[in-house]
């Protein structure tokens, strides 16, 4: 089971800290660092001291680190056009020295939106299945060859296709909860399928659609990875554990019930009970990126069992 960090920072951080969490990741030996990609905070947060750019901040945590994999659970599809996404994102892995995955998605929050110009167009699925054929086109397209793309949406003539990743093939994630189109696109474009803030009997029921999918596409099932994205809550005790619960604004039966709360015995049993239905990644999101004494508990106690 490997063991991934993911971090929301619209809700409140800026690079500094960013960086540090990322370190502290490596240095504590999990998998990676993902990140939101969102341009507003979500509730009551005052989002100080703004949001920062995913790929700008993957870019700057690729030449800081060395061994941690970087992505975004999820890029929205609204923020980029889909030949450039491919640029910064085959750049953010040559800086990288091979290490990024992107997590592409439709977009969700007409908020973040409206509050910053963006279009938010009611086609928004149509549009990332074109998206995602024009940016994995683009990566597959031989050197010295052009990559031409007529769709409804998007349209590219006689591309030349660069630069192209430091990576044979860059993962790409997948994820959500829709029962047709979201399996069928992952079984087409997917190397990871993720399942976010699922409980288990969902996760199974969703990862049973896209095994099917993806036979029915002509892949094996196995060739993608599957995975969970779960909000963190650990203490070495009840009292720590409410303590991390109230630093965040939710409450332990509610995070227990929905999330990976409690004893690092309690969280074990539940990844636990994730893999047996078969994630072999579980993605933990950290709200409180300040409590880096989360993080080394989470690695000698939880961490290290799973190893």
């Amino acid at each position: 089971m490997d063991l991934r960090i993911f971090t929301e920072p619209q809700q409140g951080a800026d690079y500094d800290t960013l960086l540090t969490v990322a370190k502290a990741t490596e240095d504590l030996g999990f998998d990676a660092f993902f990140r939101s990609d969102h341009y507003l905070r979500m509730g009551s947060a005052d989002g100080l001291p703004g949001p920062t750019d995913a790929w700008i901040t993957l870019a700057g945590l690729a030449r800081e680190t060395r061994r941690i994999r970087l992505g975004t659970l999820m890029t929205a599809g609204t923020f980029r056009l889909p030949g450039v996404l491919a640029i910064q994102v085959a750049q953010v892995d040559r800086m990288s020295g091979g290490r990024v995955e992107l997590g592409l998605g439709a977009g969700w929050f007409e908020e973040e939106h409206k509050a910053y110009g963006i279009p938010f167009p009611a086609e928004r699925m149509a549009r990332l299945e074109e998206q995602l054929a024009v940016i994995t086109g683009l990566w597959a397209t031989e050197p010295g060859s052009t990559f031409d793309y007529h769709g409804e949406h998007y349209r590219l003539e006689n591309s030349p296709a660069l630069p192209k990743p430091a990576q044979a093939k860059v993962p790409v994630l997948i994820g959500g909860h829709g029962a047709r189109r979201t399996p069928r696109l992952a079984a087409r474009y997917a190397d990871e399928f993720n399942m976010p803030f699922a409980s288990i009997t969902d996760s199974e029921r969703q990862f049973g659609r896209v095994r099917e999918a993806a036979e029915q596409a002509g892949r094996k099932a196995d060739d993608l990875v599957y995975s969970n994205a779960l909000v963190v809550c650990v203490g070495k005790d009840d009292a720590e554990v409410a303590r991390r619960a109230a630093a965040i604004g939710r409450e332990v039966d509610e995070l227990k019930a929905n999330g990976l709360a409690g004893s690092p015995a309690e969280v074990v049993d539940k990844i636990g009970a994730y893999a047996a239905i078969g994630s072999s990644r579980v993605y933990l999101q950290l709200l409180d990126l300040d409590d880096l004494d989360h993080l080394e508990l989470i690695s000698a106690r939880v961490l290290s069992q799973l190893r």
